[in-house]
């Protein structure tokens, strides 16, 4: 009998590229997602999907809304609207402890962990080693060593947790994320204080974690590390999602395009502007850290220090501020013998520290904008016993306008801040101060790329009103594009000096780590 159809009787076999790969379902959704404060949108509805065992970055400015999508996913804040979905399956998502019972957890960028206790009593706090209702500390210092030996972390359990840099605590604070039944693990700039040493142990957990099937979401400033470790990266905008693209699919200047409207070529803003005359110089100066260094920065040149953490590069600078004495050398202020034995004769000279620390070391954080602003200058706006409300308002608002610092009001607190902010907040109260010298360490930590932009611009305008710069960081792009002048340190010594663009980044990497 005839067969009664038009196709043959038997269809060709089907290659393995004809088949369709099965869908990944997300291990977390979001649908129209958004946050509002108010009649301000922080997150405005945003549908993202997160895979299984995929590391998924996260990119944007400072205020794009990445801290207000952190603090939905792990249960700090609720949503005004849209859903959540966890393996396909609505959850609230309403408290911290119910986002830790799916397996979502956060590295935050600063470490909220207990100082004052030690490594193990940190990683095992709420889950710790009790018998008899004694606490087992002996065999919780053990548990925890091994636990930090088995991710590479090179720390030791037994130690007060306050005794370590904050890098290393950033690791204790990782290591306890990973160990709580974490399927879904969140970064927020975590290498922001580590060394290279550090990092490289922490992007090998990240493969690690990844291999085993948790989902990481890297947020992170820092375009080179996105590349390396990301499988996708998303880009937030003034609270919006405004694209995801597979990490192979694009490149650093199609991302920063996506975050701020901006080209790559106007970030590193370099100013060229005439050298002036000598504002200090170091002589042989030696100090705790670091030994016979003589360097000179000029009005309107900005002098580069680079190294590792840790090389003295630092160390070196407190001691021209004042607050770590000199062992041995000189230090000549335009050109005359000057002993800056205090951070008040520092500033009386005219020498202004933007710490690497701003939180702890360059801001009062409980206390407002304006007050923060008008620091260094409050005897100058003081008549007799009682300070000039009107020349203390004048004075704040002036920098808050000309460094857009985005604030309501100069009455709010400094702590509420976005880190960018922070940042122009330190800088702003040396300018009202008048500071000539300028010592920046890290001054870019932690802050989105158009903020890196302002910062740069800023640079340059302090260099045509003739101050000086002294720029320390652990970026070599920072360094390099903006430096005039490029001092590497190695060990507490200077290993190399170039000019600007003179030399490569490898030459000046092959210097600070001595091989």
């Amino acid at each position: 009998m005839p067969q009664a159809r038009d196709e043959p009787l038997h269809a060709p076999s089907r290659t393995p590229q004809d088949v369709s790969p099965e869908p990944i379902q997300p291990i977390l959704e979001l649908r129209g997602l958004e946050k509002r404060y108010g009649p301000v949108l922080a997150l405005k509805p945003s549908s993202l999907a997160f895979e299984p065992g995929e590391v998924h970055a996260i990119v944007g400015e400072n205020g794009a809304g990445k801290s207000t999508l952190i603090k939905l996913l792990t249960g700090v804040i609720r949503r005004s609207g849209g859903e959540i979905l966890w393996q396909g399956k609505p959850v609230e998502l309403a408290t911290p402890q119910e986002a830790i019972d799916h397996g979502i957890n956060a590295v935050h960028q600063e470490v909220v962990l207990c100082r004052h206790l030690s490594v193990a009593a940190n990683i095992f706090l709420g889950d710790e080693h009790v018998r008899f209702g004694l606490l087992r500390k002996r065999d919780m210092n053990r548990d925890a060593q091994r636990i930090l030996d088995d991710l590479g972390f090179q720390l030791p359990a037994d130690v007060e947790l306050g005794s370590l840099t904050i890098g290393q605590q950033q690791l204790v604070a990782t290591a306890r994320a990973s160990l709580r039944g974490t399927r879904f693990l969140i970064f927020d700039e975590p290498t922001a204080y580590l060394t290279r040493q550090e990092a490289a142990q922490l992007f090998t957990l990240i493969r690690r974690l990844k291999g085993e099937g948790v989902t990481i979401v890297y947020i992170s400033h820092r375009m080179e590390e996105v590349f390396e470790l990301a499988d996708r990266v998303s880009v937030l905008r003034d609270g919006l999602l405004v694209g995801t693209r597979p990490i192979g699919e694009t490149d650093e200047a199609e991302l920063v395009a996506m975050m701020i409207n901006r080209s790559l070529e106007q970030i590193y803003h370099k100013e060229t502007v005439p050298l002036g005359a000598p504002l200090i110089e170091a002589q042989s100066l030696s100090g705790t850290g670091f030994s016979d260094v003589s360097l000179t920065v000029r009005a309107g040149e900005i002098v580069g220090l680079y190294g590792l953490i840790g090389a003295g590069r630092s160390e070196f600078a407190l001691s021209l501020f004042g607050r770590n004495p000199k062992t041995g050398g000189q230090i000549l202020w335009k050109g005359q013998p000057v002993d800056i034995g205090t951070e008040r004769r520092a500033i009386d000279l005219g020498i202004a520290l933007a710490p690497e620390s701003r939180r702890d070391q360059g801001l009062a954080l409980n206390l407002p904008i304006g007050l923060n602003l008008n620091l260094p200058i409050y005897r100058r706006l003081t008549r007799g016993i009682t300070i000039s409300s009107r020349a203390e308002s004048e004075h704040a608002e002036r920098q808050i306008r000309n460094l857009a610092i985005k604030t309501p009001s100069p009455r709010s607190l400094a702590s509420s801040m976005s880190g960018g902010n922070q940042q122009k907040i330190v800088i702003g109260k040396w300018l009202n101060h008048g500071a000539e010298l300028f010592i920046f360490d890290e001054p870019t930590v932690g802050v989105d790329v158009g903020t890196k932009a302002e910062i740069y611009r800023l640079f340059g305008e302090l260099l045509k009103n003739g101050a000086g710069i002294l720029l320390i960081s652990s970026y070599l792009p920072e360094v390099y594009e903006l430096a005039d002048t490029l001092h590497v340190f190695r060990a507490g010594r200077l290993v190399g000096t170039s000019a600007f663009h003179e030399g490569t980044h490898e030459d000046i990497l092959t210097q600070a780590i001595g091989v």
